[in-house]
């Protein structure tokens, strides 16, 4: 079951002020949401944060939205749990989902800025190579990629020593269900949520082992301000999700086992995807203990964006957190959010 946001408030420059969570687009398999503060958004740069489509819900950035909304208008990507998805509703394969994004953008209009969180980096790249290579007039002002696997092959790790021993048959084979009645989506086939889990845990299991002990510990000393905090990241972490079959599929192939972006190869709707038409600033963020992206693989995105000028490629690498610190947490808040804010003020446009 999707967590709710709770984002009800934020702290500003001009004092705390409410925030009502609106739709502004949805479709079948995700929605646009934006997060409207009651006042001092005007004049703030518009930011789509896109997070991942690998398991759990777009609530998973609850802290990176909370956080950006102090200085930004902030909109995001909330893709729907594929098993309550209808199966005339169609398919929804990585083309679908970089035109989601595409369609996104449009739909919050020119000057918006991307974020993208892990596995979208890929579709992000994508999207703003086409949009900008079209003229299209919401094509990103900047692009900051978080941890994805823009070039798997670099500085390989756990997930990418998995994909290289399966095909996509024995993937198929092994992670693809079919969605049971009485769900809305029965009949469609998955990759269930749970097993990402299960896989996402596997890659660090002496880290949640010390986490859980940690939140035992707190909890019998009273602690209870570091075991809720505990108690919040796991209750989100295991709040997973269905990902359409053919998603999961292609974006395997795609980004793990053919690594089509670092090869020229990708293409969208019979497209080939040319980053060097990527003219916007761009800064890629990577963590210094990533076990799911390890460095290097995003920072890689700077070789392909051969269009963005020398003095808009802005790299940062975090020491001393893994994944999840990269978009969440105190060291995000200190350290990689100014980097953020700054890049985003220096490329925002210049109103008429």
């Amino acid at each position: 079951m999707r967590p709710d946001f709770r984002v009800d408030e934020v702290q500003t420059p001009a004092g705390r002020v409410g925030v009502q969570e609106e739709t502004v687009v949805s479709t079948p398999f995700g929605s646009l949401r934006h997060f409207v503060k009651e006042r001092g958004a005007e004049g703030q740069p518009r930011v789509l944060i896109l997070p991942g489509l690998a398991g759990h819900f777009a609530t998973l950035v609850r802290g990176t939205v909370r956080t950006m909304l102090a200085d930004h208008d902030v909109y995001v990507a909330d893709w729907h749990n594929a098993r309550d998805v209808p199966r005339d509703a169609g398919r929804f394969g990585l083309d679908e989902f970089i035109l989601h994004i595409v369609d996104f953008l449009d739909a919050i209009g020119p000057g918006t800025h991307l974020v993208a969180v892990c596995q979208p980096c890929v579709a992000a790249i994508a999207a703003a190579a086409l949009m900008s290579e079209d003229g299209h007039e919401a094509r990103p002002a900047s692009l900051t990629l978080m941890s994805g696997p823009v070039d798997a092959r670099i500085n390989p790790g756990p997930i990418n020593a998995f994909s290289e021993k399966q095909s996509l048959a024995k993937l198929e084979k092994r992670a693809i269900t079919t969605v049971p009645w009485p769900h809305r989506g029965a009949g469609r086939r998955v990759y269930p949520g749970f097993l990402q889990v299960v896989g996402f845990m596997s890659m660090a299991p002496r880290r949640h082992a010390e986490a859980f002990a940690g939140l035992f510990a707190d909890s019998v000393r009273g602690r209870r301000e570091q075991a809720a905090r505990t108690e919040e990241f796991y209750d989100e972490y295991f709040a997973v999700l269905d990902i359409a079959a053919e998603f999961y599929l292609e974006t395997a192939r795609a980004v793990f086992m053919e690594h089509d972006l670092a090869r020229g190869v990708l293409t969208v709707g019979g497209r080939t995807v040319d980053p060097s038409q990527i003219t916007c600033p761009l800064l890629t963020v990577e963590a210094e203990k990533d076990e799911m992206c390890p460095p290097g693989q995003t920072e890689a995105a700077h070789a392909l964006c051969t269009g963005v000028a020398a003095a808009d490629h802005h790299h940062h690498l975090q020491e001393g957190v893994g994944h999840y610190g990269v978009f969440s947490g105190s060291r995000f808040d200190r350290e990689i959010y100014p980097v953020m804010r700054a890049v985003i003020a220096a490329a925002q446009p210049v109103e008429a």
